[in-house]
């Protein structure tokens, strides 16, 4: 299975204030990419955390929602769209794949992000650098002690001052 991880991060590497912050502060054209590329994809992986923030799943697409506590969230499936799951990077890619899934987009937070990448189950990394600077807050691994050579695939300027970059993990 191909997984793409997706993720806005500003000129200095953020992804947000604190785990409390949605991802509000990008730009539109960053928020058409996302969409775009999600529906290509079919399915969107998220952590508890980045679920919660959001408030409720992303429609026109499969949500997986990775949570220690699936059992918590079993009246909020929706058939197609959202479900919650608890396991390894692995287990989660092997369940997409059971679904007939052949492609996923990774989209946070930090912590999920951090433990596919550990797992070397990421294929691309997908990023929008937006023209902001936070100074401090969450950047897109976590702060995990990380060793990975990626190659440059495409990169291309998407409107509202961003850029798009796109990499093929080495592996």
């Amino acid at each position: 299975m191909k997984l793409i991880l997706m993720m806005a991060m500003t000129l200095d590497g953020i992804i947000a204030k604190d785990k409390t912050q949605n991802v509000d502060w990008s730009s539109p054209a960053d928020k058409k990419a996302f969409i775009k590329e999600t529906k290509k994809h079919k399915a969107i992986i998220f952590g508890q955390t980045t679920y919660e923030v959001m408030g409720s799943h992303l429609p026109g697409r499969f949500n997986l929602v990775l949570t220690m506590t699936p059992e918590k969230y079993k009246d909020k499936e929706v058939a197609g769209e959202l479900g919650f799951f608890k396991g390894t990077p692995a287990e989660v890619l092997n369940h997409l794949e059971s679904k007939g899934f052949e492609t996923a987009i990774l989209g946070g937070g930090a912590g999920t992000n951090a433990s596919f990448l550990k797992a070397n189950l990421v294929d691309e990394v997908l990023i929008t650098i937006e023209a902001k600077i936070f100074g401090r807050g969450l950047n897109f691994t976590e702060g995990k002690d990380l060793d990975m050579e990626l190659e440059l695939i495409e990169s291309k300027e998407i409107g509202d001052n961003a850029v798009q970059l796109r990499y093929r993990v080495k592996k």
